[in-house]
């Protein structure tokens, strides 16, 4: 844990990640939660900055890869794409918030850095 790093900013580091779960309660919630969480706490708190934006990058290439699963399910091969692309995507959030609250910054895995 770097200790620089004060509670409240690993706090909301945190929900940059677990606002992605919005997706359970509305559509595109997985982009708008942290896109929330970014930009009221970004000017505020370094870390939040950057987890703001690995989240928003990794939400928006889950999104990406779903799409295209889901003009893959057209085929058949789309289906248990879709299913496991849920699974890595909700693993990795509770990863990602985890680390984030113990004061790490998360690099997601297979994120297409959008947002620099």
């Amino acid at each position: 844990m770097e200790t620089s790093i004060s509670k409240d900013e690993r706090m909301w580091g945190m929900f940059c990640h677990i606002s992605a779960f919005a997706f359970f309660i509305f559509p595109f919630g997985n982009i708008i939660g942290p896109l929330v969480v970014w930009l009221i706490k970004k000017d505020v708190y370094p870390f939040v900055d950057e987890q703001g934006k690995e989240s928003l990058n990794f939400q928006i290439s889950v999104s990406i890869y779903a799409f295209a699963a889901l003009l893959l399910s057209i085929i058949l091969i789309g289906i248990p794409i879709l299913i496991a692309l849920f699974f890595f995507d909700f693993i990795l959030v509770v990863v990602a918030a985890v680390k984030a609250n113990d004061g790490f910054n998360y690099k997601y895995p297979l994120s297409i850095q959008l947002i620099k």
